[in-house]
């Protein structure tokens, strides 16, 4: 398997940049091996991201690509998409460059329900800039801009993404990679706008500030605080408090799809246009 991926990777640019233990390398790995495992086409897939530690990751594949400016790397996917509907677009994120800059592009990309399929990296903070607070981070947890503790307190991503009518939600985490391969695959067949968010640890910038601190602690952390969704279900909100709920939270694949409603409504014009006086 790890050779069979390498058609999707420009080896000659390995080793990557990412720490050690940086869980942005591990979901990347997941993400490849649902390429493998769905057969996608190089010439046929296109990648988007934005800028961030997980945005870097669009260096080393070996489909279509495109490194955007921050934030903005759900409006260049749905003009993709628009444009090209018989690619597959996925777009590759971090809860900075996704949820705080291109929260808004967040917002109205779950909202049109387009068909692009959203991996966030959440790792709770800015890793490549220099470890300010991000819209995810916990409260009391410490950052730069956050020297005594964030007061903020933290988006839950794949609430928001729910309610602004994306079509597919879900969250692994990057000690499960087996099942966050499992949630990609699952996210890219569905028919509408997929989020998955990862949950990974940074070490760096959040770990140098925060307990724990080093990488087995924090993938040990992670660990014990996961919960299945359908155990979830089952627990009080008082039980839940600082889980972490894994799986398919959300899922309708029946809800109307951008790209479909507006090629419905292009042909409606066209019908009207051949019936004006003069056509």
């Amino acid at each position: 398997m790890a050779i069979d991926v390498d058609r999707y990777l420009h080896t000659e640019r390995l080793p990557h940049i990412w720490c050690p233990g940086c869980g942005v390398g591990t979901v990347t790995g997941a993400f490849l091996r649902a390429a493998l495992k769905l057969g996608l086409e190089r010439e046929r897939t296109v990648v988007v991201s934005g800028i961030g530690c997980s945005s870097r990751a669009t260096g080393y594949l070996d489909v279509g690509t495109v490194h955007s400016i921050h934030g903005r790397a759900l409006a260049f996917a749905t003009g993709i998409k628009m444009a090209r509907p018989d690619f597959t677009v996925v777009v590759l994120t971090g809860d900075g460059d996704g949820a705080a800059i291109g929260g808004n592009h967040l917002i109205h990309a779950c909202r049109r329900n387009i068909d692009i399929t959203c991996i966030l990296f959440n790792n709770q903070v800015y890793g490549m800039t220099g470890g300010q607070l991000s819209p995810t981070m916990e409260l009391g947890d410490r950052a730069t801009t956050a020297p005594y503790g964030s007061i903020d307190p933290p988006f839950d991503l794949c609430r928001l993404a729910e309610a602004s009518g994306a079509s597919f939600v879900a969250r692994g985490t990057a000690i499960a990679t087996r099942q966050m391969e499992k949630l990609i695959v699952e996210g890219i067949k569905h028919p509408g706008f997929a989020f998955v968010e990862a949950v990974v640890p940074c070490p760096t910038e959040y770990g140098k500030r925060n307990a724990p601190a080093s990488v087995i602690a924090m993938l040990e952390d992670e660990k014990a605080r996961t919960v299945p969704v359908a155990k979830a279900a089952k627990l009080s909100s008082e039980e839940l408090a600082d889980k972490i709920v894994t799986g398919v939270l959300f899922r309708d694949p029946g809800m109307p799809e951008f790209r479909r409603s507006y090629s419905a409504m292009v042909a409606q014009a066209q019908e009207a246009a051949s019936k004006e006086p003069g056509r």
